[in-house]
């Protein structure tokens, strides 16, 4: 396989230099003759359908030297010297009925000759530098037109003629668009409703009654002009909780396409995808600045470390590269490896500059200023990244993993475990050899016991084959799953980078032009500094990302916070910023959030902590008749976007208001642990192990969403089978605004789930057991799943449920009534709502 690859390199290479030393040797006679004979013949005979000024059939461009020497799908169309056994001359010939041109008619006699003898002369084709110059087509300085690839401006807050209502500069530019279109903004929401708000966008978590009462109380103690500092002490708090940290993580592994699966194709467990999960958690709580999290993930095995914590970070941050659905199955690894660099390329591209690289891949882009050699620059040094092994598996394969440094607690903590594994080897080695002796006998019992002792015999010896299968199970876990160096998915540069060519039509074997490794030339404003000899080129591909004068990144990843708080973007479409996506509604005050976000230290926190104290994000979602009939869409943002929780606020908000919710620290999320998750494990597998996860670990139905273990082809385990419902994205994919849909199946699972009831009696449960007061109870049952006061007459209906429910006389008919009613709210829209 190696040798027939290198050959075709090979004489790929040869018929390259062939070519250059032909033109670098042709006379004047043989160029002449190229432009009077040749290049005419072939403008009225062939570009029609083989030009990138018209079409490109085949994928054969005859418009250039480099384009006769790619082919199209059928390779190579000249040999030069070689007049047999060139394609074009076949097909002028008439020779074969499937490869016949022009297709309309054959051309008379006399210019088949002129193309028979420019071969036979060696093809001298001086056309090299029209095509490079035009960028495959592409009016790179018309590109740098639209507004996404301009530079970052810096615009001063217009003047406001209501200064009253402005929190915030942020909020001189809402107002400044509603009062062109004659449109006044919403009041502010109420302080309970802003406090719900906040706290579900920030943690993901609604607010104690504890929380509610320390606002309102700061509130109370404020003065009508200034009651700023009570709002902002709870974002304050907000940001710093851990919780923050988990909410936040989940919207941009949402953007990687993260799970605890390898793939699609089986079901192999990634027993170290949950390192770059704590990474991401850890990178927003520490409020890692935007621009290193950038560098780190796409080239932090190249980053310089200061310590050994620091470059364990760095490792576990290239997870980034390769927890995608990465395909591991293939007996034809290299398609397998061209795909995972067209997947890292595209995730690279709508992650951090919000675009379709991946249309590239096969021509320049259709509607974007985005030439096929930019993919190729690209992707050439993810071609030059090691991602994936080979495994001893037949035709697997598997993600590259890393030893990480281990702290002397760490190494300490193995060795003891490692003995205790060791211990429980040994132990079930000696039961198991004890209790095949033991199967022996009984056995050899069967062979003379008479009839009627058989089955005494029979069931003894089928327990004790059960035992030893048990046993044996454990053993091969227990040493396959033995302590080890913490390891993570990472990648690492290959021995020898190097430029990538052109794979036609995304086929690996019909390899085009070698395209010099760089970045998008629309969006650059210099020459990307050179790539050492030995490197890949990902360390100068993410310091072109995180570079101030990117005008993609910064933009993109603002625009991505301000959805996550208002419900849209400022520009809707927040995966794509090309000419077919979605235009700012407030340019200026995207460009303005830019400069600001980028000056403070590229800070998440600082500038989430702007946004949520702006008078813009403390309106109400009330409709407003003449806004709608004038915005219907809310573009001009005269209101707060309200929306359902998705589906981890549901199931981490339900725990937190029964009191169930479990701290975590995070780790494994697939429980690997247990013997019975795993199949397929050596000596007794013949293919690579796999897991069935029929046994969670006792904790996970009470800790957070996050924590628990993304599966991409089966549904959901225990508790989390919330998320198939609830618009969870498919893993799968990179979904950076994810759906809302209402179906029935979600009112159905709200009205006989288990979940709900559980919740409901849990909640009900410890409501009984520390507020004793029927009336007091009722109050703090609405702070605590609704977060504000219960009014009158919700108080009044509520206790004729209750009522009504007691007076069946049913067992445990107290805590029955309390369920019914905590279930409820459980179900109630202003409880799936964030308004």
């Amino acid at each position: 396989m190696e040798s027939s690859v290198a050959l075709r390199i090979g004489l790929s290479a040869c018929l390259a230099l062939s070519s250059v030393i032909t033109t670098q040797a042709a006379t004047g006679e043989e160029l002449n003759f190229f432009e009077a004979k040749v290049r005419p013949l072939l403008i009225q005979r062939c570009y029609e359908c083989h030009s990138h000024e018209k079409k490109i059939k085949g994928g054969l461009a005859l418009d250039s030297r480099s384009g006769w020497e790619t082919g199209g799908d059928n390779g190579p169309v000249i040999r030069p010297g070689e007049v047999e056994k060139s394609l074009l001359i076949k097909a002028v010939r008439y020779a074969d009925s499937e490869l016949a041109m022009p297709p309309k008619a054959k051309l008379p006699a006399e210019e088949i000759v002129i193309l028979e003898h420019w071969v036979k002369q060696g093809a001298v084709d001086p056309r090299e530098t029209e095509l490079a110059k035009k960028k495959g087509g592409i009016d790179i300085q018309r590109g740098r037109e639209h507004w996404a690839f301009q530079p970052v401006s810096d615009p001063l807050p217009p003047s406001s003629k209501n200064a009253a209502w402005v929190l915030d500069p942020i909020d001189q530019f809402i107002l400044a668009k509603l009062d062109a279109a004659s449109l006044k903004p919403n009041a502010d929401t109420d302080p309970h409703h802003w406090l719900r708000r906040v706290s579900l966008d920030l943690i993901g978590l609604p607010p104690t009654p504890a929380e509610i009462e320390d606002f309102t109380n700061d509130l109370a103690h404020s003065s009508a002009e200034n009651r700023q500092p009570a709002f902002a002490k709870q974002v304050d708090r907000l940001l710093e909780s851990k919780a923050f940290g988990e909410r936040w993580a989940r919207h941009w592994l949402d953007l990687v396409g993260y799970a605890d699966q390898i793939g699609t194709s089986n079901s192999i467990f990634a027993e170290h995808a949950w390192r770059y999960r704590d990474y991401v958690i850890a990178a927003f709580n520490d409020d890692k600045p935007f621009d290193r999290f950038v560098r780190e993930q796409v080239a932090g095995d190249l980053l310089p470390a200061a310590s050994p914590e620091e470059r364990r970070e760095n490792l576990v941050a290239t997870g980034f590269l390769v927890l995608g659905d990465v395909e591991i199955i293939n007996t034809d690894k290299l398609k397998m490896e061209v795909d995972l660099v067209d997947q890292q390329v595209s995730k690279v591209g709508t992650a951090f500059l919000g675009m379709t690289l991946g249309c590239a891949r096969c021509h320049d882009h259709k509607f974007d200023a985005i030439a096929q050699t930019d993919y190729y620059g690209i992707a050439g040094m993810f071609r030059s990244t090691s991602s994936t092994f080979k495994t001893p598996y037949g035709v697997w394969s598997n993600i590259n993993r890393t030893d990480l440094p281990e702290s002397p607690l760490e190494k300490a903590t193995r060795r003891r475990r490692l003995a205790e594994n060791d211990a429980n080897i040994h132990a079930w080695e000696v039961e198991r050899d004890g209790a095949a002796d033991e199967k022996k006998k009984a056995e050899a019992a069967l062979t003379n016991a008479a009839k009627e002792n058989r089955p005494s015999l029979e069931k003894q010896r089928d327990e004790l084959a059960a035992r030893i299968k048990t046993r044996e199970s454990q053993i091969a876990h227990a040493q396959y799953f033995a302590p080890a160096v913490p390891q993570a998915f990472a990648v690492h540069d290959v021995e020898m980078p190097t430029d990538m060519r052109v794979t036609i039509r995304g086929n690996p074997y019909a390899l085009g032009d070698t395209i010099k490794r760089g970045v998008l030339s629309v969006a650059s404003w210099g020459e990307l500094p050179p790539i050492p000899a030995n490197q890949s080129g990902r360390r100068q591909l993410a310091d072109w990302l995180a570079d101030v004068r990117n005008p993609l990144t910064a933009r993109v990843t603002v625009n991505r916070i301000w959805q996550k708080l208002f419900g849209e973007g400022i520009v809707r479409s927040v995966d794509y910023f090309g000419v077919r996506g979605e235009v700012p509604t407030h340019p200026e005050l995207l460009d303005y959030l830019v400069t600001r976000f980028v000056r403070g230290g590229w800070s998440q926190k600082r500038l989430i902590h702007s946004l949520v104290l702006s008078r813009a994000y403390r309106m109400s979602c009330t409709p407003n008749a003449l806004a709608m009939d004038k915005d219907p869409d809310n573009r001009l943002l005269w209101r707060m976007n309200g929306r359902r929780l998705d589906a981890e606020s549901i199931r981490d908000a339900m725990l937190a208001v029964s009191g169930k919710l479990a701290p975590s620290e995070g780790g494994p999320a697939m429980p690997l642990e247990y013997y019975e998750n795993v199949t397929g494990l050596p000596p007794q597998g013949i293919i690579h192990p796999a897991f069935t996860l029929q046994k969670l670990r006792p904790i996970q139905d009470y800790e957070r969403t996050i924590y628990l273990p993304v599966i991409r082809t089966t549904t959901q385990p225990g508790s989390a089978k919330l998320r198939d419902l609830f618009d969870f994205p498919q893993p799968a994919q990179i979904t950076g605004k994810r759906p809302e849909t209402a179906v029935p199946t979600q009112t159905l699972f709200l009205l006989n789930s288990d979940l709900l009831r559980l919740r409901a009696e849990e909640l009900a449960k410890d409501l009984t057991k520390t507020t004793p007061n029927a009336l007091a109870r009722v109050d703090l049952l609405w702070l605590r799943v609704l977060n504000r006061p219960i009014t009158s007459t919700e108080r009044d209906e509520a206790t004729a449920f209750l009522d009504a429910l007691r007076s069946q006389n049913k067992p445990e008919a107290e805590l029955a009534a309390w369920t019914e009613l905590g279930r409820a709210l459980f179900a109630s829209n202003e409880f799936l709502l964030r308004l």
